[in-house]
């Protein structure tokens, strides 16, 4: 690894810096852009019925601020810019906002393309790191001040000659995180001194992680840098506009708010130039499991999601946080135990105590999932896992010693067949093995057997008893050692669980009965250990296998 070719960054040494010793206590103000630097980042770019789409999307989210286009760079982008604002798209209380280089032109054109909407905001950007000045510009640090301040002028002189629309102006230095700090503010503040006389309007200046650089410590000790120095502080919205590069958008912007920053430029999901731009969503949920108002509607958070790829055409990773497939299951046996007991705890809680359950920092509900995806069975999980989907898919609750039984027979079946197993044939694996096993036999011989004639109403004792005289009539030597009768949770009928030995056999083994009449389904439970007895061990059978068919469930 040739190392030795890159340069470590220089910090910026702020060494009173005070964001270690603060919390986020709200929501920043955020903007969409997914429809400018997320777009110009596809490999197929939106049409205009994607873009529309897209853009409705966020309105319905919540976003108040939504970066359109690029009205300078294309007639693709100045033609939808004007259709939101003809086609009367835009919600009084959405701001659109639209990019533009710091030329005249382009500035031109951009204030162009908004004009008629009833508030928009033309961010203008000019590069300034080392090496853009040197290898695009062959620029000094006074010829890149002068060019900004010539764009500044331009821009204020469109805004105050544009009545029909009020036009927000917000200066963006283009690569910031690669630009000597002392001149990234020495820049922003010839801005801000130059308009901040010419307009009551609030001031605004955008510091982007065109490139993420260093770690995020770094980006939260420049960001407070820029927020102690700079001009006009108490008018002026302070935005970050975070990239991925490193993997640490999330965290840089975090800590970015932390140091000062009031506002935050981000696409739905991460997607954007290269590794992207920093996650919304992300940012947001993060929030919103700190007990913080988000600002953002995200309760149908898969339905954004499936929106979101459809428009952009590009899938969301399966471990995308808070909205990824896998990122409320739990495969491993330990974890899906306590996923299901914290989950019947907080059925005992009172409902408005804090959400607290084992490896669920959200109740997956409040943002459109469900409990019946958290845990998914594959060769890693146990016997918690197992009967907790049983539970919350058929509403039946395993006694704890068929728990073990099952789970090695699913650990046996997982092993064999690869892969995962899923709600509908775990299920069906357990009805194949509790409640009609060895169906076949017996099969072609007369009914009419004990069992059909035996009134377990009328039998005295409890349950338990009246299966063993029930059983007694069909197994001998055999004993039942165990008898649940339960409702359904969920669902109407009866299950009942029916633990048997045989002579002086420690091995036990389990019957299931389905059914609406309890009377039946302890029949049923009792009818299917039987079957299991002579299906697994033909030798044994000392009664007619004649009626041995369970009740229908």
């Amino acid at each position: 690894m040739p190392f030795h070719k890159y340069a470590p960054y220089e910090p910026i040494g702020l060494a009173d810096r005070t964001w270690p010793g603060r919390r986020l206590t709200e929501a920043p103000l955020w903007c969409s852009v997914d429809l400018r630097d997320g777009n110009q980042a596809l490999i197929d770019p939106m049409d205009v019925a994607r873009k529309r789409e897209m853009f409705d999307l966020l309105v319905s989210i919540g976003f108040k601020e939504i970066e359109v286009g690029y009205p300078a760079a294309s007639q693709d982008e100045y033609d939808f810019v004007r259709h939101l604002i003809e086609t009367d798209a835009i919600p009084d209380d959405v701001v659109i906002q639209v990019l533009t280089p710091i030329r005249a032109e382009a500035l031109e054109r951009s204030v162009a393309a908004v004009r008629g909407a009833r508030k928009a905001i033309v961010q203008y950007i000019i590069p300034t790191s080392t090496a853009q000045r040197r290898v695009v510009f062959r620029a000094s640090r006074e010829e890149m001040l002068a060019m900004a301040l010539a764009g500044a002028r331009q821009a204020v002189h469109l805004q105050e000659t544009t009545p029909e629309t009020e036009i927000l102006l917000s200066f963006l230095p283009e690569s910031f995180t690669q630009t000597e700090p002392d001149f990234a503010l020495e820049v922003c503040n010839a801005v801000q001194e130059y308009c901040a006389p010419r307009t009551d309007r609030t001031l605004r200046i955008t510091l982007p992680a065109t490139v993420e650089a260093y770690p995020p410590h770094e980006f939260a000790d420049r960001v407070e840098y820029m927020s102690r120095e700079l001009a006009h502080r108490d008018r002026t919205i302070l935005t970050v506009h975070p990239h991925n590069d490193r993997g640490s958008a999330v965290a840089a912007t975090e800590l970015a708010l932390l140091a000062g920053a009031d506002r935050v430029e981000g696409c739905l999901f991460g997607n954007g130039e290269r590794t992207g731009n920093v996650c919304v969503p992300t940012l947001a949920m993060n929030l919103f499991s700190q007990g913080i108002d988000p600002m953002l509607d995200l309760h149908d958070l898969d339905g954004i999601r499936r929106v979101a790829e459809k428009c952009s055409q590009l899938p969301v990773s399966s471990r995308h946080p808070w909205v990824g497939e896998f990122v409320f299951t739990s495969f491993a046996g330990t974890h899906q135990d306590a996923i299901a007991k914290g989950l019947r705890a907080r059925e005992e809680e009172d409902a408005d105590a804090f959400w607290d359950v084992p490896y669920l920092p959200v109740d997956p509900r409040d943002i459109g999932g469900s409990y019946q995806a958290l845990i998914r069975i594959n060769t890693q999980s146990g016997k918690g896992g197992i009967a907790h989907l049983l539970r919350s898919t058929q509403g039946v609750v395993l006694p704890r010693r068929l728990q073990i039984d099952f789970a090695h027979v699913m650990q046996k079946l997982c092993e064999k067949q690869g892969g995962e197993v899923g709600a509908d044939e775990l299920w069906q694996t357990f009805v194949d093995r509790y409640v009609t096993p060895g169906t076949e036999v017996g099969r072609g011989a007369a009914a009419g057997g004990p069992e059909t004639t035996f009134d377990l109403d009328r039998c005295p004792g409890d349950w338990r008893e009246r299966a063993q005289h029930l059983l007694a009539t069909l197994l001998t030597p055999a004993t039942v050692r165990d008898l649940i009768v339960d409702r359904r949770e969920g669902r109407a009928g009866h299950v009942a669980f029916c633990e048997v030995v045989q002579g002086t056999d420690t091995r036990a083994l389990w019957g299931v009965g389905l059914h609406a009449d309890e009377a039946e389904a302890v029949r049923g439970a009792v009818l299917a250990t039987v079957r299991r007895a002579r299906s697994e061990e033909p030798r044994t059978r000392n009664a007619p296998a004649a009626s041995l068919k369970a009740p229908a469930p």
